[in-house]
């Protein structure tokens, strides 16, 4: 039986050149900015934004390789700024000898702002050109200050066709038998990650150069999902669930409850959501649908997972059902906007209680209408220059 584990396939085959870099046709495709600045050795600073096994690393060592400038690389992970300081010496002294110096930060969102204000006088002043790579949205965990001056390189999950690509490309060098439904399997467990897509194919190499659906099966056991708690995922499915809900798609909505919940996601924080939900977009629709997402919150805090999963799939259906209404939720939008225009209006003083002689004389609560016993129609309960203002589309 052949080992190939003393170089990792995800290493061995990662592309030198841009001709032989698979996929992100939008960032580095035929006239594009990042395939112009790097044939012509023209680079601003970049971040290059996407999920795990797209690219990022693998372009700036591209760049690395097809770049006049010295090439110095750090990670967020296991670097501070006593690192920092000394790349940038190397930098001031390549400035006075004329030349260019890129500085790649694997994993940039990982610093402090602290770090990452160091950096900034140096990207100002041209002594260093900045690539970042980053999983997260830049604009929630990078600078601004520094954002605004890099440009931000989007990239994206490849496409099935481009991982395919990838695996022939192995299976040629290699001289393997990949069959092709094995292929496809690869491609649908890697979800647009090479990197995965090359480590599933390595732990099949282990069964022999001859691989099919069923080595696969003795390969893998279950199927990786991407999700991180603390990421962009972790943003996007939850408005994802949430649309779904308010678009009356019970199918949608369980899907992306189930994401996140195989995901690892904490079921209390989906919980909680629910019940915001419940109010912002049932609201006075269905009163029931309040009670019911707190005792959802309530059971799910009492037997956690996996047996809360189905009772969070039952609320999720029943929301996402029911009929939706945002009374409430625009009513106190529209009555918070006149607080703060307005400020601190007095209640008007026959709705105020007299408890003494001296409030009773100052008109407290004088011609106050008792409702039970009296028509108050026409009593005012609003301060009197609001008087008028309706917060209630109906």
């Amino acid at each position: 039986m052949t080992s190939y584990n003393i170089q990792p396939l995800a290493d061995k085959f990662r592309p030198k050149t841009l001709e032989d870099f698979v996929g992100q046709k939008e960032a580095v495709g035929k006239n594009s900015f990042l395939k112009t600045a790097i044939l012509k050795d023209s680079l601003s600073s970049l971040i290059f934004w996407g999920p795990a096994g797209v690219g990022k690393t693998t372009l700036a060592l591209i760049i690395a390789n097809q770049t006049k400038a010295e090439f110095l690389k750090l990670s967020a992970t296991s670097s501070g700024l006593k690192d920092l300081r000394a790349l940038i010496e190397k930098a001031e002294v390549n400035k006075r000898l004329g030349k260019k110096t890129i500085l790649f930060i694997d994993e940039i969102h990982r610093w402090s702002k602290s770090q990452q204000d160091a950096l900034l006088p140096h990207v100002e002043s041209g002594t260093l050109i900045l690539i970042g790579a980053t999983t997260e949205n830049p604009s929630f965990e990078i600078n601004s200050a520094l954002l605004s001056r890099a440009q931000v390189i989007v990239l994206e999950r490849l496409e099935n066709s481009d991982l395919k690509k990838i695996i022939n490309r192995v299976e040629k060098d290699l001289k393997l038998k990949i069959s092709e439904e094995a292929k496809d399997i690869i491609c649908q467990l890697a979800s647009g990650d090479a990197r995965q897509a090359l480590n599933i194919l390595e732990k099949a190499l282990v069964q022999g150069k001859k691989i099919t659906k069923d080595t696969l099966a003795n390969t893998i056991k279950k199927l990786p999902i991407y999700y991180d708690k603390k990421s962009d995922e972790h943003y996007n499915l939850i408005s994802a669930l949430h649309k779904s809900m308010r678009g009356n798609d019970a199918n949608a909505s369980v899907y992306w409850l189930t994401r996140m919940l195989e995901g690892g996601e904490d079921p209390l924080y989906i919980a909680r959501r629910l019940i915001r939900f419940a109010s912002e977009d049932i609201g006075l629709a269905n009163n029931s649908a309040l009670m019911l997402a707190n005792s959802a919150f309530e059971a799910c805090h009492k037997i956690g997972m996996p047996e809360c999963a189905v009772i969070l799939s039952h609320t999720v259906i029943y929301l996402a059902k029911s009929k939706k209404s945002i009374l409430a939720y625009s009513a106190y939008n529209k009555a918070k906007a006149e607080v703060e225009k307005s400020g601190n209006l007095r209640p008007p003083l026959h709705i105020l209680n007299a408890p003494t002689d001296f409030m009773k004389k100052l008109g407290y609560g004088r011609d106050y209408k008792y409702t039970p016993l009296e028509d108050s129609s026409d009593q005012n309960y609003l301060p009197e220059i609001i008087s008028k203002k309706k917060f209630l589309d109906q």
